[in-house]
């Protein structure tokens, strides 16, 4: 979980100040290096001198020479290194801003959401109001090239960093449309695009789900969008999914728990270091909630996650269906600093509304419910050919997932792609009409190989499945 800082100001010590007669010079002078000790913590240290030495020479005689701003931001990153934190990190210049911007609430690009097959990239989605649609751009549309660099041989990754840049730079986007001999090629300015952290639906029953997929400056806003029109469509109870939700800032978390959590009631208390202050969060809601919740988790549900789950358990008698949380039980502030470099350090643990540190630990459901095991194997690498004769971890799993999906490779060795993988691919290809169907697992058979699994998880999703029906009782049982 994590708190935002205002940028941290540049600070700019004098080493002395000329006041009165010049005979006063040293009395000055003095008095500046003793402020300047005060006010920066580390000159007191002795083995400040080393780094400093360090510094000095490194500039002066280091063979292949260095720049000054490298050594300071790697003697940043060594600090932060040797606090052996795994939730504190130093990162550099773009590392920072990209680390920012997971959390706020839009991004610059066209407005476009793809999905891949066979081996092209297509426009699932066009975004209301973005530059693509004003471009008109379709979805089903087929990327063809993207200023001027065709998209046939790339990944997802190099794809979206094409489609970004800076607000306002042009870009030009070529497409291949059904129907048409020739590409559409159009040229449109990038804008900033809102980042949707919540999803909802109304399931039957009168169920309406939520998923968060994080917590981030509009979320809040998002979710109690979703509240508003799930309560027009009828929702009688609330099934809210924090599953594989990583967390992410507090402010939009406590606000989702204020209109759920009783009013008074605990939301989290915040321990800083050494206990030397305890702050209590309790919730200020407005109108009661009335409705039932079940809350899904899973063991990836983590930090800001585990706190609205703790809070709707503990404060709202809230249901949790699923698994064990990750258990992240302390919170980071994060500092930008002007060049973008970020700081994220761990200043304080969390504890749940009865006081609980789940460090460690994690929140346990009301009701435990597993998921098929091939829901915790890793993607396949997408711009990695696997073909009879390779071995490794990534065949191991295309081996896991064709028997997920009934394509069992009998006798085959764990690992290897042998006779065996190769013929159980071929059988999978062919039944789908991949083309073509010779036992090479490209993207087209790995994007096929996701989409069926997927659509195999909403048929087996066991958590969801119950979560749906402790909420049909709850319901029929306050009629």
């Amino acid at each position: 979980m994590r708190i935002f800082a205002s940028q941290l100001a540049k600070q700019r010590f004098a080493v002395f100040c000329l006041i009165g007669a010049l005979a006063s010079a040293a009395v000055g002078f003095a008095g500046g290096l003793m402020w300047m000790r005060e006010r920066n913590p580390i000159l007191k240290e002795p083995t400040f001198n080393n780094l400093s030495a360090s510094y000095n020479e490194i500039m002066s005689d280091y063979l292949n020479g260095a720049e000054p701003k490298a050594l300071i931001d790697g003697a940043a990153e060594g600090m932060v290194q040797s606090l052996k934190d795994k939730y504190s990190h130093y990162m550099i210049g773009e590392s920072g801003e990209a680390y920012v911007q997971n959390y706020e609430s839009e991004v610059v690009g066209i407005g476009i959401q793809l999905r891949t097959e066979n081996e092209s990239f297509i426009i699932d989605s066009v975004i209301k109001d973005s530059p693509a649609e004003k471009a008109g751009l379709k979805a089903e549309d087929a990327l063809v090239s993207v200023d001027g660099k065709a998209t046939k041989g790339i990944n997802m990754d190099k794809l979206v960093e094409l489609l970004r840049g800076e607000k306002g730079t042009k870009v030009t986007v070529a497409v291949q449309r059904a129907g048409r001999a020739e590409p559409i090629t159009v040229t449109m300015a990038r804008a900033a695009i809102p980042v949707l952290t919540v999803t909802y639906e109304m399931m039957p029953g009168g169920v309406g789900k939520v998923v968060i997929s994080r917590f981030a400056q509009k979320t809040a806003e998002q979710f109690e969008d979703a509240i508003a029109d799930l309560s027009k469509q009828g929702m009688k109870g609330l099934l809210l999914d924090v599953r594989s939700n990583p967390g992410g800032l507090l402010v939009p978390t406590i606000a989702i728990a204020n209109h759920l959590v009783p009013n008074g009631k605990t939301i989290l208390q915040v321990v800083s270091k050494d206990e030397k202050d305890v702050h209590t969060y309790r919730s200020d809601q407005k109108e009661p909630w009335k409705l039932p919740i079940v809350v899904l988790t899973n063991r990836h549900s983590a930090s800001a996650a585990e706190v609205l789950t703790a809070a709707l358990k503990e404060s709202s008698g809230a249901t949790v269906v699923g698994e064990t949380t990750y258990g992240k039980g302390v919170v980071q502030r994060f500092n930008q600093f002007a060049d973008q470099s970020v700081l994220s350090l761990t200043e304080a643990q969390w504890r749940t509304p009865k006081g609980s540190w789940i460090n460690g630990k994690g929140v346990e459901p009301n009701v435990k419910v597993e998921l098929p095991a091939y829901t915790e194997l890793a993607a396949l690498p997408s711009d990695t050919v696997l073909k009879k004769g390779d071995y490794g971890d990534a065949v191991k799993t295309l081996q896991q997932m064709l028997q997920a999906l009934g394509y069992a490779a009998k006798d085959a060795t764990a690992g290897v792609f042998d006779t065996a993988t190769d013929a159980a691919v071929r059988q999978l290809q062919q039944a789908e009409s991949i083309q073509p169907a010779d036992g090479q697992v490209r993207e087209s058979t790995t994007a096929r190989i996701m989409e069926l699994l997927r659509d195999k998880l909403e048929k087996e999703d066991y958590q969801e499945q119950k979560g749906v029906e402790l909420l049909i009782k709850q319901i029929s049982g306050s009629k």
